[in-house]
């Protein structure tokens, strides 16, 4: 194993250690009471199956025959959740086969932050994944289940589904995925459309009639944002089929893949002999092996603050430190969009989560000897699923990358480290994704500009008053300000700029996560302006400094920065459902810790 590796598991598994024996303690409790509904009463019981067939409600009064709960986060609205409304009746199909029953348990909210970006929705995103996580609670609360399946894909409802579901650590989970869309337009055409937008050259016609030729189909969309990061990370925690994540939806094998998850999950219940709940999946070094597969694959920042929360879900406590260190022994071994032209089908037909997943364990960059849906190793998950003869088989992977503009060994990496980096000093802790960036504008040293929000920039660039070197400041956009939303109004003017030949950077306690571009940023900073972070006190004109090499976030003169005032501007907290969730911003933890609700352990 990688020393560095080894010593960042050693070092999570120590400072984890009595929060990590608690979760686990309450899980075994849970687990040893036996079969959930044979401890329900009568009138529990035939509340439960009350709507179900003669042969479930049959089936559902033993205590030997297992019961699924099938948690989804389908809707219409969502192109990677829409395949998702069929599922259920395969579900069921499939499970009776096998002698057991199906019952779809609950359903979860799912945001689309496509839909939301820039509107005032987003500032419900992030507090949606703790939504997710509740609902998941509830939707196992009934006691019925001996397994449970997650429909879920995109950017909250994977991580909050995984957070709810560890709360029942005792039961098997598998996680179902429906796939991507077929590419539409290239991302390179797309990046380009969107700054000839920005800059006039085009009107709103032809950039929807892009962005529709973009976004065209169900599935989930195509680059590599949270959504498809969120795919990569059930796979290397071993929480999902292999080589399932990026499977078109509508085809063969896509069916095929769902029959099989449910038999997986039926293999690992307590009512058979090969019983294996999901605490004993969700461990340390499972949770190292995401960010490994993060940091390789170029992922979403958002799961800086995703795998902390659904670290201490399980009672694990992790930072950005950790990311960090092995952030300088992972090689990035992927370029997909925005990091670079290719999209995830490209990426899949090149070979792959499961191409990189093997190449990572023969150089020991990943702990191997960790439990799976499938059972102990992460050697299975080195398979690709194929239909032969009408049935599903699984053969070894390919030995080679089909296209090194995309996907590489760690032989010959496109980079030496991971696509992510922390950077502190006296303006505080935050993440910059460097996978997007070249190495020219790792560093960037320049006077601060300061917005109060990203309208403001954007009517600052058609005043033509930003045609030099600066580093945009954008403060009081936190969880505890106002929910933490994206920011990606901003990329493709930044970018513009950059085109232009100007040093331009971006320094924010919100969020810009998977779609991050080719504009240096230092997002997440913690602590946020609104908990005393030096950010709310950077005025137009103090010099500050982004060094992604060095590791570096400062502002020059900090003595005199500390003596100011810091200016906070209250974000809206009325409209669009924001005054509901008053409390969430009131308790949401910082972005290093996860932002989220809930404790550790």
């Amino acid at each position: 194993m990688n020393p560095t590796v080894e010593k960042v598991t050693r070092r999570i598994t120590e400072r984890s250690k009595d929060t990590r024996a608690s979760y686990l303690a309450r899980i075994s409790a849970a687990a040893n009471e036996g079969p959930a509904r044979g401890k329900l009463s009568c009138s529990n019981l035939a509340h439960g199956f009350a709507a179900s067939g003669i042969a479930d409600k049959k089936a559902l009064a033993g205590r030997v025959v297992p019961n699924v709960a099938i948690v989804s986060a389908y809707n219409d609205m969502l192109s990677a959740h829409q395949p998702f409304e069929t599922y259920p009746a395969l579900i069921r199909s499939a499970a009776v086969k096998q002698g057991a029953v199906a019952q779809f348990a609950g359903g979860v909210p799912a945001m689309c932050d496509g839909v939301t970006q820039g509107q005032d929705g987003m500032d419900l995103s992030l507090f949606s994944r703790d939504v997710i996580a509740m609902s998941t609670a509830i939707a196992l609360s009934h006691n019925m289940f001996d397994a449970v399946l997650c429909l879920g894909i995109c950017d909250k409802i994977v991580p909050g589904l995984l957070i709810g579901a560890l709360s029942f650590g005792h039961l098997p989970v598998v996680f179902v995925p429906a796939g991507p869309m077929v590419s539409g337009l290239g991302n390179k055409d797309k990046a380009r459309i969107r700054e000839e937008y920005a800059v006039g050259k085009i009107g709103r016609d032809e950039l929807l009639a892009a962005e529709s030729a973009a976004y065209h189909a169900a599935g989930t969309c195509t680059f590599y944002g949270t959504a498809n990061t969120n795919q990569m990370l059930m796979e290397f925690m071993g929480l999902q089929l292999p080589g399932g994540s990026f499977v078109n939806p509508g085809t063969e094998l896509r069916g095929h893949l769902t029959e099989a998850a449910v038999t997986t999950a039926l293999s690992k219940t307590n009512l058979g002999n090969d019983y294996l709940p999901l605490a004993e999946i969700v461990d340390e070094k499972a949770i190292v092996n995401g960010i490994c597969g993060l940091l390789a694959t170029g992922g979403s920042t958002n799961h800086t603050i995703h795998l902390v929360a659904i670290a201490a879900a399980a009672g694990i406590q992790i930072d950005w430190q950790d990311f960090s260190d092995l952030s300088d022994v992972i090689p990035q071994l992927a370029r997909v969009y925005p990091n670079g032209t290719g999209d995830v089908n490209h990426f899949h037909a090149a070979g792959g989560l499961g191409f990189i997943l093997s190449d990572m364990l023969d150089n020991e960059l990943l702990h191997e000897d960790v439990n799976t849906i499938l059972g102990p190793g992460l050697r299975r998950f080195c398979k690709e699923p194929h239909i032969v003869n009408s049935e599903l088989v699984w053969k070894d992977i390919q030995p080679e990358s089909l296209d090194d503009s995309i996907l590489r060994s760690c032989a010959q990496p496109f980079s030496a480290e991971g696509g992510l980096q922390l950077v502190s000093g006296n303006i505080g802790r935050a993440i910059v994704k460097l996978s997007a960036v070249e190495s020219k504008y790792y560093v960037i040293e320049a006077p601060a500009k300061v917005f109060q929000s990203q309208q403001d920039f954007v009517a600052a660039f058609n005043d033509g008053d930003l045609e030099q070197d600066f580093v945009a400041v954008l403060s009081c956009q936190g969880p505890r300000a106002n929910g933490m939303p994206e920011l990606h109004k901003l990329t493709p003017y930044l970018g513009v700029l950059q085109n232009r030949g100007f040093k331009v950077a971006l320094v924010t306690d919100g969020r810009m996560s998977g779609a991050s571009g080719k504009v240096l940023a230092a997002i997440q900073v913690t602590p946020e302006a609104v908990c005393g972070g030096i950010i709310a006190k950077i005025r137009d004109g103090d010099r500050i400094t982004v060094d992604a090499v060095n590791g570096v976030l400062s502002v020059a003169g900090s003595n005199n920065i500390e003596s100011r005032e810091a200016v906070v501007r209250v974000a809206p907290q009325q409209g669009m459902g924001r005054e509901l969730f008053t409390a969430f911003r009131e308790r949401a933890g910082t972005a290093e810790s996860g932002a989220s609700l809930f404790g550790c352990g």
